[in-house]
């Protein structure tokens, strides 16, 4: 056998022996699992005396790539579009206020440890993401996962999740670019947001379809390839739009979520998922450096304290501002004190891209191993703590508190009617559209360059080139431009209706003109000046830019109709495998 096969081999043998010796002491002593393949990596790894019992490390780290993918495709997997419309706004506002101020905590310690500016806002990034994988488990061994607090601490692990991908994007080109401007800053989110609303709408009419059809064949090892290909091959695609690989695997995982065959791919998965994520976790481990420990460790405590306070402290306030018991918001606030594996992923990347220092890797996993194993043990004496803290508090604030809940809860009462809903989920609607028109353009500059552009268009003028790449992405957007367009001409009404008083001078008729018919037309062009801008690389001159619009408006007077029966059919098509979805669920 060849000698690099024969060292994988036993590099391989002994981490999923120990680990697997690990597995059975964490049950036993009912020690959260990861904690043990993080001390597992430790044991074997190059820090450990006498000698490391690991030889190709690079084959592990390609290994705990894998990993990442298979952490993060079930992630998705787990992850549901409905239960994100059921996440309330409790969870979502202590979401927000828990990232601003935990990444902001983050970047304030590292700037006090005298750390440079890259390692405090990698510090910062990897402070504010709890670890879904720890806390599930955490509440699944101690059957808490069907009580109250243990439902918002899901939705603010799925809102943190996405949160997170949108920081590892960020982090990406701040890394690259040496610096984030406002504009930068914008672009960023809005080409991020564009991918993720594209990405789920494309997939969600393609793959629950395709794996439907597969599945008729009953046999599950097409099945489980054509999942692994279809996953493979995403986050190739995202890979080479610049984004991460724990981005791709998450959103592709989120779509398959969608299909009939969940708990079929989801028991296939498993064991892959298992067993990568144990190496991945063992990997972190490896990187564990004693030293470090020793070197930082008073940077270690200080960051752990400040992860268990920041975090009860910060979610507990976002919970109890948004109407909830101080019990509940307490209880949330000490499940969440903890991070995990996006910190690790987070800490990764700053490797990985060359820009963070050689200790704040072990820092990461240091504080992640301890604050994992208080993890359960926090959330076992929520009750007791919370009891505590209950007695310390003073008369006057709990009586304070009392009335903004009841005052809050009675503005609830008034607000939350289905008028509101509906203006809500219209406005979402054109949103959507916008996102999908952005995409659009973005994928035709995109193929310009490329092999593709050059296939589709033999043609040796540039410009010409870009007028027909241009022109055909705005024909493909105006089954959604219309449709943004009527959405919010109806908003506009709608207010009108509402806002406006009827009088005899015949006022509200000339407001109606105004809102109903101006407002949505400005609204459009101010929208094509953004999506102009996006695709500047194909926006051709303007003698060919007005040819263009004269050709777009004739086609749109002659289909106007037939687009508008498009984007409806689309849309029920969409919503179509959410109701399959739910009758398979209900069977």
């Amino acid at each position: 056998m060849h000698s690099n096969a024969l060292i994988f081999i036993q590099d391989l043998a002994v981490i999923m022996l120990i680990a697997g010796l690990m597995t059975i002491l964490c049950h036993r002593f009912r020690q959260p699992v990861v904690l043990g393949y993080i001390v597992v990596g430790m044991i074997v790894g190059p820090h450990t005396p006498p000698f490391s019992f690991i030889q190709d490390n690079n084959t592990i780290q390609t290994l705990a790539e894998l990993g990442v993918i298979f952490l993060m495709f079930s992630l998705g997997l787990e992850f549901n579009l409905r239960k994100l419309s059921k996440v309330g706004k409790a969870a979502s506002f202590a979401t927000f206020l828990e990232i601003i101020l935990m990444t902001a905590l983050g970047y304030w310690l590292g700037r006090f440890f005298q750390w440079n500016h890259a390692d405090s806002i990698f510090l910062g990034a990897m402070l504010a993401i709890s670890s879904t994988t720890i806390i599930l488990k955490a509440l699944e061994e101690l059957g808490m996962k069907k009580k109250k607090f243990a439902q918002l601490i899901f939705g603010i692990l799925i809102l943190e999740d996405i949160f997170a991908i949108a920081i590892l994007a960020l982090l990406s080109t701040i890394s690259i670019t040496g610096s984030m401007h406002a504009e930068d800053f914008i672009i960023t989110l809005g080409k991020l947001g564009t991918f993720l609303v594209v990405s789920l709408f494309l997939g969600i009419l393609i793959i629950p379809r395709l794996l439907t059809y597969i599945a008729k064949f009953n046999n599950r090892e097409m099945l489980l390839i054509s999942v692994l290909g279809i996953c493979f091959g995403f986050c190739l695609l995202v890979i080479k739009l610049g984004y991460s690989v724990a981005l791709g695997a998450f959103i592709i995982g989120a779509i398959m979520a969608e299909s009939r065959q969940l708990q079929v791919i989801e028991t296939l998965i498993m064991p892959l998922r298992d067993m990568f994520s144990a190496i991945f976790f063992v990997s972190v481990g490896l990187m564990f450096d004693p030293n470090v420990f020793i070197t930082h460790f008073y940077p270690i405590i200080g960051i752990t304290v400040a992860v268990i306070l920041g975090k009860v402290i910060s979610s507990s306030l976002g919970i109890l501002i948004t109407g909830k018991s101080g019990k509940t918001a307490m209880r949330v606030g000490l499940g969440l004190a903890q991070i995990g594996e996006f910190s690790f992923i987070i800490a990764t990347l700053g490797i990985t891209l060359n820009v963070t220092s050689s200790f704040l890797y072990p820092i990461a996993v240091s504080v992640s191993a301890i604050t994992t194993l208080l993890t359960p043990y926090l959330i076992k004496h929520s009750d007791s703590i919370s009891n505590g803290i209950s007695f310390v508090v003073p008369k006057f604030m709990s009586t304070a508190f009392d009335k903004y809940k009841n005052w809050l809860n009675a503005h609830h009462a008034k607000t939350n009617t289905n008028l509101d809903r509906y203006k809500f989920f219209n406005l979402i609607q054109i949103i959507i559209n916008l996102f999908i028109v952005m995409g659009i353009f973005l994928i035709f500059a995109y193929l310009l360059g490329t092999p593709w552009g050059d296939f589709l268009l033999s043609i040796s003028n540039h410009y010409i080139q870009k007028a027909i790449l241009w022109a055909l992405a705005l024909i493909v957007s105006l089954p959604f431009l219309i449709a943004a367009y009527r959405k919010i001409k109806f908003l506009c009404l709608l207010l009108t209706e509402l806002n406006i008083k009827d009088d005899k001078t015949g006022l509200k008729l000339k407001w109606h003109k105004i809102i109903a018919e101006l407002i949505p037309i400005f609204s459009l062009i101010s929208i094509m000046l953004f999506v102009s801008a996006l695709s500047i690389s194909i926006l051709p001159p303007l003698e060919l830019l007005i040819m263009i619009s004269i050709v777009v408006t004739i086609i749109i007077a002659l289909l106007y109709n037939w687009f508008i029966k498009l984007h409806s059919r689309l849309k029920d098509i969409f919503l179509e495998t959410f109701q399959n979805h739910d009758n398979e669920k209900s069977e």
